[in-house]
């Protein structure tokens, strides 16, 4: 029946010290696989819109990004879709990378620049 087998019982030990290694490998990356799994089903969502602050200690806002942006430095903090909005339509600049204007469909206004931005008033119904 386990003819395949070593016939001698120090290679039948051998064999058992190589299945307990295979074994304990195969748990720690059933481990990690696990952990992974659940780094990524637990890992907040990123902020849909981004303004990126300057330096100094008032930190005025510099421009703004949509949250998946390559560009978002490290001097950000998450905005929601209306302050990204208000942001954008009182001149603030949009990254030419991710163009929120665009995305936020107000690119309108960018073409008017930024003065015209701050004249505008919202139209009357």
């Amino acid at each position: 029946m386990f003819d395949d087998l070593p016939p001698d019982l120090e290679r039948l030990r051998r064999h058992a010290l190589w299945l307990n290694r295979i074994d304990a490998k195969i748990a720690r990356l059933e481990r990690r696989e696990a952990e992974a799994e659940h780094g990524r089903k637990t890992r907040p969502r990123p902020p849909e819109w981004v303004v990126e602050v300057g330096i100094g200690a008032g930190k005025p806002p510099v421009q703004v990004h949509a949250g998946t942006c390559h560009m978002i430095s490290s001097r950000s903090r998450p905005v929601s879709r209306d302050e990204a909005r208000r942001l954008l339509a009182e001149g603030l600049r949009a990254c030419t990378h991710c163009q929120p204007d665009t995305q936020l469909h107000i690119n309108d206004l960018a073409a008017r620049g930024p003065r015209a931005r701050r004249r505008l008033r919202p139209a009357s119904r």
